[in-house]
């Protein structure tokens, strides 16, 4: 189950970086127009994947119930939080993006072409507010090839559409940044339709399927709302957190900073696969505390998770370990400083894979027994309690090397390990009530 969930992640990843890539002829200041709408844009799709996630879980939980009204239950209350989060976005984006965008923009065309793109790619948003309950849905049914799939077929439209409105190419108009927007709302809509078409032919929209799981579609809606928000905050709280770190990042040196930005992406990418073994372990275990299963086979379960989460940690480690010895050639161009700032942060590479993966399971599980709340606070301990005060710390008044910055890090992995495994030891999420 977690294959896929990690390959279309990292697609997901990729259909940023090529797009990047497709836009860079165009020079600096395209890429920064591209960049700047970009921070706004994925600030919307965030908060829709957060929600999303948690529609998963519910969604898992009713597959485990085995019962129909459950599952139409969670779509519908999963869809409508999702357009009424982007209805929100939408306005706020159409009242404050421009000037937002005005002020962080170096140049009047680069805030003309920043605007320009993220009008377009507001499309995008809508379209995901139902291609991500449709995705949840399936994932949360056990079927996470379909929305694998439906990248595979959405990646290559998107490159192909995207390459042809930026540089005019295969009879199309040259639109420069913006036709990179158009590509991806083109290949999201694609996505969408295909996902539909899979929908309809599996439930048939749950239009034969009557009555809600706590009666009415207003109570459910509230229950299923009070389940999601705290995951929702979770992701704000962590891209605020990390935007502000970033922006003490920048006071260090410029080698420093440039070490820090290059590595930061390979972080994202690989901590995919860890990520997605913890999110199919969340799955697993909601369906089969919506089946009521016994204590021993949750048990049994996650003991196996832990083991497979151990293993796909040390497969990272090792990549962590190829990546810090070929820096030095990958990054050639680069200056003996910023190549030795990457390569001294190779024991915290090493270490991170371990503690982050298991805090990552215990975290999915908890959430998976409803405790979202509960796995909110200790994000947000560890970000504003620990990672951001320390690393104001660190470069401000301390000013200690970029190696013990960055190993902030895992410390904030080793902060947060206590309060993630003592709660789930103590066992209540295996006796938690049905929450649908």
């Amino acid at each position: 189950m977690a294959w896929p969930l990690a390959l279309k992640a990292i697609m997901l990843h990729g259909i940023i970086v090529i797009d990047a890539y497709l836009v860079s002829p165009l020079g600096e200041k395209a890429l920064a127009a591209m960049g700047l709408a970009g921070a706004i844009s994925g600030l919307l799709l965030g908060i829709l994947f957060a929600f999303s996630n948690a529609t998963q879980i519910r969604i898992a939980q009713a597959f485990g119930s085995a019962g129909p009204v459950p599952l139409k239950t969670g779509f519908y209350c999963g869809l409508t939080i999702n357009l009424a989060a982007t209805g929100l976005g939408l306005v706020l984006a159409i009242a404050f993006s421009g000037q937002v965008i005005a002020s962080f923009a170096q140049t009047e065309w680069i805030s003309q072409q920043a605007q320009a793109y993220l009008d377009v790619f507001l499309f995008v948003v809508l379209a995901e507010a139902i291609g991500q309950c449709l995705t949840s849905h399936f994932n949360g049914c056990g079927k996470t090839k379909l929305s694998f799939q439906s990248y595979l077929i959405a990646l290559p439209v998107n490159v192909v559409v995207s390459m042809g409105l930026i540089h005019g190419q295969f009879g199309l108009p040259q639109l420069g940044v913006v036709g990179a927007a158009y590509g991806t709302v083109v290949a999201s809509v694609l996505r969408v339709g295909f996902l539909l078409v899979l929908f309809h032919r599996e439930t048939g929209a749950y239009r034969t399927v009557k009555g809600w799981a706590r009666g009415t579609f207003a109570t459910s809606l509230w229950r299923h709302f009070v389940f999601s928000w705290p995951i929702a905050a979770t992701f704000i709280s962590m891209t605020i957190g990390t935007q502000v770190c970033m922006l003490l990042y920048a006071r260090m040196s410029v080698n420093d900073f440039a070490a820090l930005t290059i590595v930061s992406p390979w972080v994202q990418v690989l901590g995919v696969f860890g990520m997605s073994l913890a999110q199919a372990t969340g799955i697993i275990m909601a369906q089969l505390l919506g089946a009521g299963a016994a204590e021993a086979e949750l048990e049994t379960f996650l003991r196996r998770a832990w083991r497979a989460a151990l293993i796909a940690a040390g497969l990272v480690s090792l990549t962590y370990l190829g990546f810090a010895l070929a820096s030095g050639w990958i990054y050639d161009d680069l200056q003996l400083e910023t190549r030795m700032a990457l390569f001294s942060f190779l024991p915290v590479l090493l270490i991170l894979p371990f503690p982050k993966g298991s805090n990552a399971i215990c975290g999915q599980t908890l959430r998976a027994a409803g405790d979202t709340l509960y796995v909110m606070n200790i994000f947000i301990a560890g970000q504003w309690l620990f990672k951001v005060p320390l690393t104001l710390l660190f470069i401000e008044y301390l000013d200690l090397s970029v190696t013990w910055v960055f190993a902030l890090f895992v410390l904030e992995e080793f902060f947060k390990f206590p309060m993630f495994h003592k709660r789930l030891f103590q066992g209540h999420w295996k006796r938690a009530p049905a929450m649908l």
